[in-house]
């Protein structure tokens, strides 16, 4: 990774500055094979005693461990499907942006949205726009696609080697979707694509999974299907791995805009420009002066699509609603775009997509107490509620782009920040 030159030398400085000499920095990046004192009494029971010994391990004073007791009433033992080596919970405020009205092909209906974050004014600003689109009738989403891929990867000895295995496997396909559904109450096998490089084959096994993200459940379904590829093909690759890192999983990458991952959500809106006035003290048309350059700015930073702040929205709702907050790498890909619209080209149309939106009502966290309740505040948890779950999810991300590019195309983005960071001081 290069670095500039009199960046290196204020870092070497600094180092050198902490130590007698060069030798003894060399001496701190040296292996140290002594044994730690203590052996963490690791494992998944989650029992008083097991709790306590691993706090024994630690040595921590009481007041250290006080603030990770948690909630005397939820029995530790319900996380222990969740989480290894368990010592305590740790509290995240959680703040209601909304009303936020969704008029969408699942969702329909005033959703108050719950965020988790620690982060001052993004609430505020989340449902500032969940308020702006709810007084222009709703924001429209719509899911288009859904599927959650595995990509297992095998090695031959040739191309020709790889080749043949491929026509095997594509022409047993209905015998690979009967292995998926009798092993698995929601998976379903929707298809199967390929990539070949070299002697190398990636196949890419495309499924749905009923209201779960199903991570868990695509992995499960897929190590079926390599091992009875392994044991019936008459070709033999040398090597055979049940993710060959091809599938996109918890990583941004360009191709969610070719394919689908979990599922792919569109949400739009025209926005009339007094409500635009009313609520983000700006203009349609700064909106879109700043959103093209805004645009742009990401181009040359080489950012994968083009928009403000998905990840803001997403890890907050992911936290409280019990998402895995690993796949808002691949569910904040996606774009923003701004037009103006109508005759008289002064109403603002605004649409978001996230083609790669990974997101469940079952399975997972969403079913611890305080996960579940976020859900439920929403009228989404359980099963038959994923697809509004998804849509609801794209309209507060639209809300979100919303209002941060109406601040900054008003200039009071930081002034903002200042305002609501109270616990903050003055740099």
């Amino acid at each position: 990774m290069p670095t500039k030159s009199h960046a290196s030398r204020h870092h070497l400085q600094r180092l050198i500055a902490t130590a007698a000499g060069t030798a003894e920095l060399t001496g701190r990046l040296q292996p140290d094979s002594e044994q730690p004192a203590n052996r963490f009494p690791a494992g998944s029971r989650h029992d008083e005693a097991g709790v306590d010994r691993r706090w024994e391990s630690l040595g921590a004073k009481e007041e250290v461990r006080e603030p990770l007791r948690g909630d005397a009433a939820i029995d530790p033992r319900s996380f222990e499907s969740h989480i290894e080596n368990f010592i305590g919970t740790v509290q995240v405020p959680v703040g209601i942006a909304g009303p936020l009205r969704v008029r969408g092909l699942f969702a329909s209906g005033d959703y108050p949205v719950p965020l988790a974050t620690t982060e001052a004014a993004l609430v505020a600003s989340y449902h500032r726009g969940a308020q702006l689109l709810t007084a222009a009738g709703g924001a429209s989403a719509a899911l288009v696609n859904e599927a959650v891929n595995r990509s297992p990867a095998f090695a031959f000895e040739s191309i020709a080697e790889a080749g043949e295995f491929l026509h095997w496997v594509l022409g047993r396909l209905d015998q690979l979707r009967e292995i998926v559904e009798s092993s698995s109450r929601h998976a379903r096998l929707l298809d199967v694509g390929a990539t070949g490089e070299g002697n190398h084959l990636y196949l890419n096994f495309e499924f749905t999974t009923g209201d779960a993200a199903g991570q868990n459940m695509v992995t499960l379904a897929t190590q079926r299907l390599c091992d009875f590829l392994l044991a019936e093909c008459p070709v033999k690759p040398r090597r055979a791995y049940v993710e060959g890192n091809l599938s996109g999983d918890k990583k941004a990458s360009a191709q969610a805009f070719t394919s689908v991952r979990g599922k792919k959500v569109i949400a739009e809106v025209r926005l009339p420009a007094p409500l635009v006035r009313r609520y983000l003290h700006t203009s349609p048309g700064s909106m879109v002066d700043y959103w093209q350059m805004s645009a742009l700015g990401g181009v040359l930073s080489g950012t994968i699509g083009v928009q403000g702040h998905f990840a803001n929205g997403l890890a907050a709702l992911f936290i409280a609603c019990g998402q895995d907050p690993a796949c808002v790498a691949e569910s904040a890909v996606g774009v923003t775009r701004f037009e103006l619209a109508g005759e008289d080209r002064e109403d603002l149309y605004a649409a978001v997509t996230l083609p790669s939106l990974v997101v469940g009502t079952v399975g997972g966290g969403t079913g611890l107490p305080s996960q579940r309740a976020c859900l439920d505040l929403m009228g989404l948890a359980g099963e038959g509620k994923s697809a509004a779950f998804a849509e609801v999810t794209a309209a507060l991300i639209l809300a979100g782009e919303l209002s941060i590019i109406g601040a900054l195309a008003a200039g009071h983005f930081a002034r903002a920040h200042e305002r609501r960071a109270r616990g903050t001081r003055s740099l």
